[in-house]
């Protein structure tokens, strides 16, 4: 059995540094790990150690900024391996090929997009606000005869969703769009029986337009990110989150992934009955 990375790190870097270095995604083949500044001077050890206890990773790269803008992209620096940043990644029965560098991916919701997945009925039509490559949108579509409309504004997300659309034999299935989700919910008004907002940062902003989308009755699926103070805790936060949604009833939450010192990642099913 293979060391842990942080026990190993410990020889090399010392006790206290190695407690700093952060967790780490594996896309594929790719790593990408989380390293303080303090640590930057020992960035290729790391990412050459890293590989040393995962045969199967052939790329390390370092988040050395947060996710920003309005494509959500996150700065990465090459550490350790292969120059590369497109990968393949597979998840639910789906195949997904990414760049690490060009678009955010995490493989952290991939039980959360199963849930989902599970929730939908055959014969739904379903929005989804904010695509990314398509994974949501795909394991929907693989998993249930479900019709899954997808926006991104990111083109190199949108191009490799359209690839991924294609690899995984659902073309006409999971229809893509290269507009503002705002965009998209005009075309689509009163027809979706389900809609996601995978986006935290602009999920309260475009609630309306989920519900414009909708039918008579159907659901929301909102992730939103919320902060909770010293001497809180997490069920604090996830209440304080069924707050912030505007309309609607609330028939599940839970804390999806914690995304930083008291903030965490929740996801809130909310079920819209318009004629109530």
């Amino acid at each position: 059995m293979p060391r842990p990375l942080k026990e190993l790190l410990k020889d090399i870097i010392g006790e206290k540094a190695a407690r700093a270095v952060g967790a780490f995604d594996l896309i594929g083949d790719i790593a990408v790990i989380r390293i303080p500044e303090e640590l930057r001077a020992h960035s290729e050890i790391i990412g050459k150690t890293l590989m040393k206890i995962n045969k199967n990773v052939k790329s390390v790269w370092a988040q050395i900024g947060p996710v920003e803008g309005d494509f959500r992209i996150r700065e990465l620096v090459h550490i350790a391996g292969e120059k590369r940043s497109e990968t393949i990644y597979k998840e639910n029965g789906c195949i997904f090929k990414v760049d690490v560098t060009k678009v955010f991916f995490t493989p952290r919701l991939s039980q959360e997009r199963k849930r989902i997945a599970d929730l939908v009925s055959d014969n739904e039509t379903v929005f989804n606000m904010f695509a990314g490559v398509g994974t949501f949108s795909i394991v929907i579509a693989k998993k249930k005869f479900a019709v899954v409309h997808s926006s991104e504004i990111n083109p190199h997300a949108y191009n490799y969703m359209v690839e991924n659309i294609s690899l995984n034999k659902l073309k006409g299935m999971v229809i893509p769009y290269l507009n503002d989700a705002a965009e998209v919910a005009e075309k689509l008004e009163g027809k979706a029986d389900r809609v996601l907002m995978p986006l935290p940062e602009k999920a309260i902003e475009y609630y309306k337009y989920a519900i414009k989308t909708l039918k008579n009755h159907g659901f929301v699926h909102i992730y939103l990110h919320i902060s909770y103070p010293k001497g809180s805790n997490e069920n604090d936060a996830l209440i304080k989150g069924s707050d912030l949604i505007p309309t609607g009833k609330v028939i599940y939450y839970r804390v999806v992934r914690q995304v930083g010192p008291r903030t965490v990642q929740a996801v809130y099913d909310v079920e819209i009955n318009k004629d109530l």
